[in-house]
């Protein structure tokens, strides 16, 4: 399944997790589990030494992952070994990226991240105007490139982004770094409006939380929601109270489902021109 085609039937849930937290088996599992809870797109997070964008939340499942081995290798390993129907994008550091394999550039880590199935890449340290090459890597394996659209972005530095995107746009709901709030932000409107004449899913992240958020959002006129750090919550949860891989699972599967259903709310919900969040 593509990209394009886990946005077609309607608002897209996409869950992000690290890959390889806390651990190489449980980590399979919980993403496994998301799927079953209604997951369209899956965000693995392949470990970063100095992931800027991220709150401490995600900043603390790197840790755990990167204790645990996870490295560039053993995540293609990862990938190769879920057990999951639906699209996976890698979100990592351009770093990471453009040093693979034996050649500096990005195409050695795009063909082999094509190889093992991965669709596309979520790079937030990468601007635009210094994107070609991945994108062009991109274009020759077929896989999506995923921008960042922050509430403070427009212009001219916008129209850059949205012509190198593809896939999805990543509609950054608040300014900061990541973490789970308890309130939807006032700027997601505004955001989705500057994007409404470009023809790409516009799917919103950082902060969504419930059910009740994902239902406001898609309402305002989302294509989708990214949820990332009320999910590793859980994982963490799981981790620190030492329960079973089981219950972390069936946790997040929990939470899945109320977010996908509360994304489809959303749409039936939306009142007529799409009346902004």
């Amino acid at each position: 399944m593509s990209l394009a085609d886990a946005f077609a039937d309607g608002p897209a849930f996409v869950p992000y997790l690290v890959a390889g937290d806390p651990d190489y088996e449980s980590s399979l599992e919980y993403v496994e589990a998301l799927e079953r809870g209604g997951a369209d797109v899956i965000e693995l997070g392949l470990p970063f030494s100095e992931p800027i964008a991220e709150g401490p939340t995600i900043q603390n499942a790197i840790v755990r992952a990167l204790e645990g081995g996870m490295t560039p290798e053993r995540y293609f390993e990862f990938v190769e070994d879920l057990d999951v129907s639906i699209p996976v994008v890698c979100m990592t550091y351009y770093n990471l990226i453009y040093r693979y394999g034996d050649a500096e550039g990005p195409r050695p880590f795009v063909e082999k991240a094509a190889d093992v199935g991965i669709e596309g890449f979520v790079v937030p340290d990468l601007p635009a105007e210094e994107a070609d090459p991945l994108r062009e890597a991109c274009d020759e394996f077929g896989l999506d490139l995923v921008f960042i659209v922050a509430p403070t972005t427009r212009g001219d530095r916008l129209d850059r982004i949205m012509q190198q995107v593809s896939g999805y746009v990543y509609v950054q709901a608040r300014l900061g770094t990541t973490g789970a709030k308890s309130n939807v932000s006032d700027q997601t409107g505004s955001s989705l409006d500057r994007l409404s004449d470009y023809d790409v899913p516009k799917a919103v992240g950082f902060g969504i939380s419930s059910g009740e958020h994902a239902e406001r959002i898609v309402r305002g006129g989302a294509d989708g929601i990214i949820v990332g750090s009320a999910l590793v919550d859980i994982v963490a949860q799981g981790y620190e109270n030492d329960e079973s891989a089981k219950t972390t699972a069936e946790r997040l599967e929990t939470l899945a489902h109320e977010l996908k259903s509360g994304a489809v709310d959303g749409v039936s919900q939306r009142p007529p021109h799409s009346e902004r969040t």
